[in-house]
């Protein structure tokens, strides 16, 4: 198994296991985590037949699904999208799929269980000082 989806299962597993409330923030102890997926250009198609496709497939209704947080989502020049969600682990498969069914021929996915870093890197710049 690769090492990104095993820690992504841990992740998963972890937050499914963790009690409710408090799923405002994604972390260790909450019942929602933080997944950030690439959705890489398919460079053998031209922009308009990679938005046909999508299209076509029905992504821009499904895309992200109802009730999933979008917490960012960007364009990468060269590389594509980058879009990170916030949901409980019980819809990890549900997201997985709406992007099989749709975006697979647009791009390809990457996905990444993801922190925010942020706050931990201005604390311990802090104490450095």
């Amino acid at each position: 198994m690769h090492p990104n989806r095993r820690r992504l299962l841990q992740i998963a597993a972890a937050a499914t296991a963790a009690p409710r409330g408090g799923a405002a923030q994604a972390g260790p102890h909450s019942a929602e985590f933080l997944l950030t997926v690439f959705l890489r250009h398919d460079e053998s198609k031209t922009l308009d037949e990679i938005n046909a496709h999508l299209r076509k497939t029905g992504y821009y209704e499904k895309f992200p699904p109802a009730g999933i947080e979008v917490v960012s989502w960007y364009v990468m020049m060269g590389v594509g999208q980058v879009v990170t969600l916030r949901l409980p682990p019980n819809r990890l498969r549900e997201v997985n799929r709406v992007l099989e069914q749709t975006a697979w021929g647009g791009f390809r996915t990457e996905f990444y269980p993801t922190y925010d870093y942020k706050p931990i890197a201005a604390a311990e710049r802090k104490r450095a000082l």
